[in-house]
């Protein structure tokens, strides 16, 4: 099998890796903006350096990996289905609903596969988590906390290209939250600060962010995120029910300390980011990806879904900026 890689920056590097590695993979081909980068990484490799990402697709591939810069995802998703390659792409398809329902009208058309990198999906502790729901152990859940907090902001020149807290970060609670509960979102209300550094002013998004959600059970989340944690990086799940409550990212890692006198210490090496705290969800969902190119797996994450956190989100901003209770039905799922 041979792979093209586009975009060989932080975490097209990680795949790049993943993907060399892997037994069922023959070779690679990367390009990237900055075609220097790419011929680093692929010496580094032992794999191919394309001068760019026409090359990717004259020369032939069997399969598309996308790590591009976001706003490349779109049109690179277009041109792959048109070509009739199966995609893997980091979230998110496109920072827009009409771009995001352009590119998946493309992929249906061609009847292509588009695996969205969700990785929390292949993490054991939100794998778990979904076990302890769909089993029964816990009950009849009534509630849901998230939270996604950051140790220190992005880079100013970036905020502008993320499409903001709930669009960038807390997405990925929102795909979690449906995928663990197997529930749809109906309504939220959000709201978010920008008390923190002027770069967040600046760029009209928020440095912390809550969100209320009703489930379609009537069931209660909240989730919530942050640029500004000081103490580490800090990805949970609390989910309690009416038998029992259990908990997602909890471990010796975790930055939080107790002022209980018999409470658990705080961290020695508290997590530091994501590619350390999901490490192994994103190497699994890599080779789950190639399981599904081969056509030993269904695919697990596909653009559907990933339109699905997109519309939490969407409602989100609307919530935030009107300072209201949104409807999830006022945010339209397909091309008008």
């Amino acid at each position: 099998m041979r792979i093209g890689v586009i975009g060989t920056g932080r975490i097209g590097t990680i795949h790049a890796n993943t993907l060399s590695r892997h037994r069922e993979v023959g070779s690679l081909i990367l390009s990237d903006v900055d075609p220097a980068r790419a011929q680093d990484l692929a010496y580094r490799l032992g794999e191919t350096a394309a001068p760019g990402v026409d090359e990717i697709f004259r020369w032939g591939v069997d399969a598309v990996v996308i790590t591009a810069a976001t706003s490349a995802h779109a049109d690179l998703i277009g041109r792959a289905a048109r070509s009739g390659l199966p995609v893997f792409c980091e979230k998110p398809i496109a920072l827009d609903l009409p771009g995001t329902l352009h590119a998946l009208a493309e992929v249906e058309n061609a009847g292509t596969v588009l695996q969205m990198g969700f990785q929390r999906r292949f993490d054991k502790g939100y794998a778990g988590a979904r076990e302890a729901v769909r089993s029964g152990r816990l009950g009849r859940l009534h509630t849901v906390r998230a939270l996604t907090s950051d140790q220190s902001p992005p880079p100013p020149e970036w905020l502008p290209l993320s499409g903001g807290l709930f669009r960038d970060t807390l997405i990925h609670d929102f795909d979690v939250l449906r995928w663990v509960t197997g529930r749809e979102v109906v309504d939220v209300y959000a709201t978010g600060s920008d008390a923190g550094p002027a770069m967040f002013r600046e760029a009209g998004d928020v440095d912390t962010g809550a969100a209320l959600l009703t489930l379609d059970d009537g069931m209660l989340a909240t989730a919530t995120a942050t640029r500004l944690n000081g103490a580490g990086y800090d990805v949970r799940m609390e989910l309690a029910g009416e038998r029992d409550t259990v908990v997602v990212g909890l471990d010796d890692r975790t930055p939080v300390a107790s002022t209980e006198p018999t409470g658990p210490p705080p961290a020695d090496k508290p997590w530091p980011g994501f590619l350390e705290r999901f490490g192994p969800a994103y190497e699994a969902e890599l080779c789950a990806f190639v399981d599904v190119v081969r056509g030993g797996l269904a695919n697990p994450c596909d653009g559907r879904e990933a339109l699905q956190a997109l519309r939490i989100a969407e409602a989100c901003e609307v919530s935030r900026h009107e300072r209201r209770l949104v409807a999830l039905a006022e945010i339209p799922d397909r091309l008008g």
